[in-house]
């Protein structure tokens, strides 16, 4: 019984001896196990997902892929193209398509040659008067809709840039300047047009006031920009599908298009001195760029807006061109402006208290589908409108500048 006992508690010390080296053992398996995981097969997840594993316990993890949405469960994941499965979330009025390099949706406007919107705007952004408090704008100017509704403003004379939730009427919201007017990088002066950077989920402001062009995280705790383009007379701004940034330069009457992090860029449109002759421009003011990277502009002293193909020596007049006036064939200061993916361009018809359409190869004239109902503050009226930009489902919204306020037309949905 003695030797039985002695063995017994010999096996112990051995089992206990051997146990940390085991523990060691198991680790090493389990890593193999785990790093093999993800590496064979990719894990079960399928050609559009991305496997990760849990550190702990060595689960794999499957997740969609940039631009490819579950269909399945949780447990287990089915990835499919995201257009594919309710037109990508762009609604009725956009055609559905992948970024070139990220895959990420892009939603491309298609609407209706017939639509209509209603006559009656509704405010969403300030409509309180002139005014620094958070319901309110001063002088707002150029404006971006992102995917979601959310309009981001650029509040010329409070010196910042506003956003506004889509269903939040009461309050905006400051995301870039509103620190007074001045040259700091926590400053704005006189802000003029805004766009949002969605690869660096970034805004590109035109600091008008500071004569550049900045970059502002959309982060929260942001609480500076930096200079993109130093000593630039900006006032538009557009980027197109390969994250070319296009700048209007009312000084030099030219448009450029930089790369990212570049100064000097390439000249597209314009940069003949001022006149009127077609390699010319007149004060350029907001801009379009479209698939095809065609340079819509709207050429304010001129009351056209101009179309520069890419790689062209001049441009096509396809609005306005008729002198100063308040015709269907004229315009007068034209300032945002939108190409929809029928070639349908639209025209804020600033001192015509208008907005005009203008459908492709009709350059004669074209049509008021809103405002014209004389100057005033009613919801069917303008007083001198700026932006211009339409959400994802064919809403018209549009910058109506002395009003100081952002109004939205709907479109009528049996278009």
């Amino acid at each position: 019984i003695e030797t039985i006992d002695s063995q017994m508690v010999l096996h112990g010390r051995l089992v206990y001896a051997w146990l940390p080296l085991l523990v060691i053992l198991l680790q090493a398996f389990q890593g193999s196990f785990a790093k093999g995981c993800c590496h064979d097969n990719n894990g079960g997840c399928g050609p559009n997902a991305l496997c990760s594993e849990d550190p702990t316990t060595s689960a794999v993890k499957c997740t969609c892929k940039t631009g490819y949405t579950n269909t399945g469960s949780g447990v287990h994941v089915v990835c499919k193209d995201s257009c594919t499965i309710k037109n990508g979330g762009c609604g009725p009025h956009a055609a559905c398509s992948h970024h070139a390099k990220t895959n990420a949706v892009i939603c491309t406007f298609n609407i209706p040659a017939n639509a209509k919107w209603t006559q009656n705007g509704v405010t969403v952004a300030g409509g309180h008067e002139q005014g620094s408090a958070t319901n309110q704008l001063y002088y707002p100017h150029g404006l971006f809709v992102d995917d979601d509704q959310t309009v981001i403003i650029a509040d010329l004379m409070n010196h910042r840039i506003m956003q506004w939730k889509n269903g939040d009427t009461t309050n905006g919201q400051v995301v870039a300047g509103g620190k007074g007017a001045g040259n700091g990088l926590h400053q704005l002066k006189w802000p003029i047009d805004v766009l949002i950077d969605k690869e660096t989920d970034s805004l590109i402001i035109c600091d008008w006031g500071n004569q550049r062009v900045v970059r502002w995280s959309c982060r929260r705790d942001a609480r500076q920009g930096e200079i993109l383009i130093p000593n630039v007379h900006c006032w538009g701004l557009a980027m197109d599908e390969q994250r070319y940034l296009y700048v209007s330069n009312y000084r030099k009457q030219e448009v450029r298009r930089y790369r990212l992090g570049e100064k000097n860029g390439t000249r597209v449109a314009g940069g003949n001195c001022k006149g009127d002759d077609l390699k010319q421009l007149n004060f350029p003011t907001y801009l379009f760029v479209d698939r095809q990277q065609n340079v819509y502009v709207s050429d304010r002293n001129n009351y056209r807006v101009m179309k520069w193909t890419k790689g062209a020596k001049e441009g096509i007049v396809v609005a306005g061109g008729h002198g100063r006036g308040c015709s269907l064939a004229q315009l007068n200061q034209a300032y945002g402006i939108f190409v929809d993916t029928l070639g349908t361009l639209y025209v804020a018809d600033s001192g015509n208290h208008r907005v005009m359409r203008w459908t492709q190869g009709d350059k004669k004239q074209g049509t008021v589908i809103a405002g014209e109902n004389g100057t005033g503050a009613g919801t069917n009226q303008f007083h001198y409108l700026r932006g211009l930009s339409f959400d994802r489902h064919g809403n018209l919204y549009v910058t109506d500048e002395d009003n100081s306020r952002v109004q939205r037309f709907s479109i009528e949905t049996h278009c």
